[in-house]
């Protein structure tokens, strides 16, 4: 009998479009940024707990989270899941949707932009489909293992710029792995003094989504978990970027750490790999 499943399962995923698939999720997350936006309106903020230090969550993303799911198993029910909150079992199947229900919940509990819808689909460890949806400005990134990124319909590219000091880039910070915390603001230092500026917008997807339409050069960040980038990852390689991890690598979806650029990798690069070890 499971070896029945298992032919069932990799014959029926065979036969996926991934571009009606992607279409699909963009429909889905229109439902649950409705629901952001009605919640941020009378949104109370005594409903706020803490997962962790610096660690915020609410029945908002819990909720969020919920309606993904229900979504994403009517769209591929055979696939299995890997989120956030943890509302569904973690199990990774032959494709695995992982999900970031809010991510930039900070800035959604202060009221602030920016904050995103993030959903990815992986199989084999690749992504090979990812949706950005940014809430405040109704921003839907997209994109599917190579039919290219697109933004709100419109194909996106990353920045053609190839200089370090043109360039803009994105951050985040982390309040954990303490002892990386000198090497990293080391970094941040070095880019403040050599680029355009470097910002922090609050939403690691959002970063990648803005590097993939040439808004951004580049974003890096530590300690990071796969649901913060799963979607975001495939939106630079299928505008044209480059995804590594701090050493150039490709272990960032397990490995923590995400380097994402246009056409100024090697130069950004550069600075990442002297500094941080």
């Amino acid at each position: 009998m499971e070896n029945s499943a298992n032919y069932k399962e990799n014959n029926v995923l065979a036969l996926i479009n991934l571009e009606e698939v992607c279409l699909k999720v963009i429909e889905l997350t229109k439902e649950v940024l409705s629901f952001l936006k009605h919640e941020q309106e009378g949104f109370d903020r005594s409903k706020i707990e803490h997962k962790g230090k610096n660690d915020l969550v609410s029945y908002v993303d819990k909720q969020s989270e919920i309606m993904l799911v229900q979504g994403l198993k009517k769209i591929l029910p055979e696939a299995g899941f890997i989120t956030e909150e943890a509302t569904i079992s973690r199990e990774e199947r032959k494709y695995t949707w992982i999900i970031d229900p809010l991510d930039g919940t900070t800035n959604f509990l202060h009221n602030m932009p920016f904050y995103s819808i993030s959903v990815g689909l992986m199989t084999e460890g690749r992504m090979i489909l990812g949706v950005v949806h940014e809430v405040n400005l109704n921003e839907c990134f997209y994109a599917w293992e190579g039919g290219g990124a697109y933004l709100n319909g419109k194909r996106i590219f990353v920045n053609p710029n190839t200089s370090l000091e043109s360039s803009l880039l994105a951050t985040g910070f982390r309040y954990k792995k303490l002892d990386k915390t000198d090497a990293y603001f080391e970094m941040i230092n070095e880019f403040f003094k050599t680029t355009n500026g470097v910002r922090k917008l609050g939403s690691t997807a959002v970063d990648l989504a803005y590097v993939a339409c040439g808004r951004l050069d580049g974003c890096f960040e530590f300690n990071l978990n796969s649901w913060d980038i799963a979607a975001g990852v495939l939106l630079v390689k299928e505008a044209g970027g480059i995804v590594t991890d701090f050493k150039g690598g490709n272990d960032f979806l397990s490995g923590k750490e995400v380097l994402a650029c246009g056409k100024a990798y090697e130069e950004i690069s550069k600075v990442v790999k002297q500094l941080w070890n």
